[in-house]
């Protein structure tokens, strides 16, 4: 009997693993059709049409009739069933994952498998599964072995049916709605994933070891949580009874490879000119508002725009789960932490930006505004923290400064509106607006300058701009991005640091 489990035949050398002890048993349990355009106004029948476009439109199909099957087609697809279940290879991997789990369970130590590497537990696990396998007068082949082998050590270790989903690459949001509904995002689209949970305790159990990890918790007395995997992806979870049909999890993943403003060039989200100026803003120390919608791309661009910082700077990040990844070898990332179970000990962005003003930061970056921290980032950003950068939920520029008006307003700092209007005018330099189209691409819209005040109203400028053009027949939107040829009104503070000409190069 080897220290590992109850049965014998283990290879290697055990002397230098730790001692297994008794074995106890573990508890627990597509697209629609393509959209294209239409005419603003119907057709007028009485007017007279040339032959060749009474040809064409009997060619075609009506206009309002296609509108109306579209309507139609998705009032049909409304109620079915929004579940997906895995077939032929899968399934029968995972149907045998249920019958082997409990058996491999009752033959090692949860506690000490959990002191392995994946690699290391996988190998013990080999002997064991054989023997199970022979138990149950199952013959698998060597592709199958190996696959089964995966899921229980994914099971054990990891994060069970999610696993596959985080390795793969073209998948960046992973959303489970409760145990038997998961969406995942791919190119900007939902889909259904072929993948479910045993119960809604197997489910519970992965969230908890989500949000252990980090020196969270989560059940009935505190049902939300915000978390991040190692990769630093972002996690969000929430259990009933505030949500209804289940535990449910959203994790937003971040490449492994950082991107860069150049790479959204070269993609489309932005033109060579746009990227142009934005390196400009980012090396200029222009403090730097990047505002959009959710999922729209906010943080990737923080990220990108923050390869722009000097090497010598001292950069503080602030976040409620840390996401971002700086390159900068002087970066020192800070994070909230949530009230214990008395309901004290809560430190907040604001406690955390008012604290880093202390640290010597030569730039504070936001992860997300959302409160009263709006008032300590103006502060910092116009007393010599210049280049200082935040990100906010907006739809426009325009509307960016009015959210940030109504966060201050929102606080207990008593100030009038006129001075809150008159501190973002003198802070923000640049509102970079995002935002995630209906074909799923992911779009700079607008690049707008803050110039200052006329009376009680903020002024701006907006320096480029995309304008919606046309659509394919397969969904995708053609755009265009226009520079106005203004004059930038922050070109003084790129000429401080000899960026002068080519800023006004990019913009006019």
């Amino acid at each position: 009997m080897s220290a590992f489990g109850r049965r014998g035949g283990i290879s290697g050398n055990t002397a230098q693993r730790p001692s297994f002890g008794v074995a106890r048993p573990m508890k627990g349990g597509a697209g629609g059709p393509s959209q294209t355009g239409g005419e603003q106004f119907p057709s007028i029948d009485s007017l007279p049409l040339p032959s060749a476009a009474i040809e064409e439109e009997a060619a075609a199909p009506s206009l309002h009739g296609d509108a109306m099957a579209r309507l139609a087609s998705r009032e049909a697809q409304s109620g079915e069933r929004g579940s997906l279940k895995a077939e032929g290879f899968e399934a029968s991997v995972h149907k045998i994952k249920e019958q082997v789990l409990p058996r491999l369970l009752e033959r090692v130590d949860p506690e000490a498998a959990a002191t392995l590497n994946k690699d290391e537990l996988a190998e013990e696990f080999r002997p064991i599964i054989g023997e199970v396998l022979a138990e149950l007068k199952i013959n698998l082949n060597r592709r199958e072995q190996f696959a089964l082998e995966k899921v229980l050590v994914d099971e054990l270790l990891g994060l069970g049916p999610l696993e596959e989903l985080l390795n793969d690459p073209l998948v960046t949001d992973i959303m489970v709605n409760g145990p038997e509904q998961t969406y995942v995002e791919r190119k900007g689209k939902l889909e259904l994933a072929p993948i479910s949970f045993r119960d809604e305790e197997h489910l519970f159990q992965i969230a908890q070891r989500i949000v252990s990890k980090v020196g969270r918790r989560i059940d009935q007395t505190t049902p939300l949580a915000d978390a991040r995997l190692l990769d630093g992806s972002r996690v969000n979870v929430i259990v009933p009874p505030l949500s209804l049909r289940g535990t449910a999890i959203s994790i937003r993943k971040f490449s492994a490879k950082p991107i860069t403003l150049d790479m959204m060039a070269r993609g489309g989200s932005m033109n060579e000119k746009m990227a142009t100026a934005l390196k400009i803003a980012g090396a200029s120390r222009f403090n730097v508002v990047i505002s959009g919608g959710t999922g729209s791309g906010k943080t990737t661009m923080l990220n990108a725009l923050s390869k722009m910082i000097d090497p010598g700077e001292r950069v503080i990040t602030i976040e409620d789960a840390a996401e971002l990844r700086l390159q900068q070898p002087h970066w020192l990332p800070l994070e909230t932490r949530p009230a214990n179970l008395e309901g004290n000990g809560a430190i907040t962005i604001r406690d955390l930006v008012i604290n880093a003003l202390r640290m010597r930061p030569d730039r504070i970056i936001l992860g997300e505004i959302r409160g009263s921290e709006c008032f300590d980032m103006l502060a910092a950003m116009n007393t010599g923290h210049d280049g200082s950068m935040c990100t906010l939920h907006s739809n426009s520029p325009r509307e960016a400064l009015a959210r940030m008006e109504n966060m201050v307003m929102m606080s207990d700092i008593k100030v009038p509106k006129e001075a809150i209007s008159r501190q973002i005018a003198d802070s923000v330099d640049l509102i970079v607006q995002v935002k995630r189209l209906r074909d799923g691409s992911r779009r700079v819209t607008n690049i707008t300058e803050v110039i200052g005040m006329e009376g009680p109203v903020i002024v701006t400028q907006e320096l480029f701009k995309f304008e919606y053009l046309d659509e394919t027949p397969d969904g995708k939107i053609i755009g265009e991005y226009r520079s106005m040829g203004l004059r930038p009104y922050t070109l003084e503070k790129a000429r401080a640091f000899g960026f002068d000409q080519p800023f006004l190069e990019a913009c006019l």
